[in-house]
């Protein structure tokens, strides 16, 4: 419950509580706070039996931890066949090669199949790009409006 409180916290949350209650009344606040969450415990696991009496007989080893979405699906996907089968499938996909190729057929290219770097050896350079860009951009500039800004 208190696995993350390091040493100089607990110690800076012991002088707190006895500047609070006092050193007199400490003992008590201490028995009384132990006692509500003695009760709150309580109080949680006779629930926890009244769902599970009232779910039957097939839901005995039913955990509550199982309704946390990321536990379920952990347990779901342990033994299942299925998933090793896609990360078969998924070592062979190579999503950048796919992706270049619909991008070159998009844009009426021809695809290269051939990487250098990690990037396909036909695609543009983009410094050649900007240079272009730049280039017309000086040629056609829009007219400038001092009312508009």
């Amino acid at each position: 419950m208190f696995s993350d409180i390091g040493a100089l916290e607990l110690v800076a949350l012991v002088v707190l509580a006895v500047l609070v209650f006092g050193p007199d009344k400490l003992p008590k606040v201490i028995q009384d706070v132990s006692r509500f969450i003695r009760k709150v415990r309580d109080f949680s696991d006779s629930a926890k039996e009244d769902i599970r009496s009232e779910l039957g007989p097939e839901f005995k080893d039913f955990e509550f931890e199982d309704l946390n979405p990321k536990t379920f699906l952990r347990k779901q996907m342990e033994g299942n066949e299925d998933l090793r089968e896609l990360k078969e499938l998924r070592g062979t996909f190579d999503l950048k090669k796919e992706m270049n190729e619909v991008a070159d057929a998009v844009h009426n290219r021809e695809s290269a199949p051939a990487t250098v770097n990690g990037s396909a050896a036909g695609t543009p350079d983009l410094l050649k790009k900007q240079d272009k860009q730049a280039k017309t951009d000086t040629v056609e500039r829009p007219p400038y409006d001092s009312d508009a800004t």
